[in-house]
């Protein structure tokens, strides 16, 4: 075990590594290479709000799919991720690919009980989409879960 090197970075390079972030970044919220290609007017977007998470996905309307983001990936952590700012996050970076993509009228299904839901739906309505439908696709138990058996005494 030899001495120990500290690499200290210039202001230079400090500039250049932040600089290539940024076009990383860009490149995120840039459509992919294959949906570009597509011309897409009328659009599926699917809103999954839980308790934990929020999950937006935005499909043709065959059911490919086209973009698709999450509270997590943001970097929203913990009990955050659920919160109705985090969802109108979310709804942004799906609405601004979809807005790259060309697609503007979209049909809206919401599915989950989380608090998240409703800001994502208003806040496509007030990016200028043409929202076709709104649809709650949430599981409903028609007669409930099985009950426990009796107790024996």
């Amino acid at each position: 075990m030899g001495k120990k090197k500290i690499i200290k970075q210039t202001q230079e390079e400090a500039l250049k590594e932040t600089e290539t972030q940024a076009e990383l970044q860009k490149k995120a919220i840039q459509s992919p290479a294959n949906s570009s290609k597509r011309s897409v007017s009328i659009a599926k977007v699917i809103v999954r709000a839980t308790y934990n998470n929020v999950v937006i996905s935005l499909t043709d309307t065959s059911g490919n799919m086209l973009a698709w983001s999450t509270s997590g990936s943001l970097g929203f952590k913990g009990p955050k991720k659920a919160t109705p700012f985090a969802s109108s996050k979310v709804a942004e970076t799906i609405a601004e690919k979809a807005s790259k993509i060309g697609i503007r009228d979209l049909h809206v299904s919401v599915k989950g009980v989380g608090s998240g839901r409703d800001a994502a739906v208003r806040l496509f309505g007030a990016r200028g989409f043409n929202i076709l439908s709104i649809k709650v696709i949430t599981p409903i138990p028609h007669n409930g879960c099985r009950p426990p058996k009796p107790r024996r005494v």
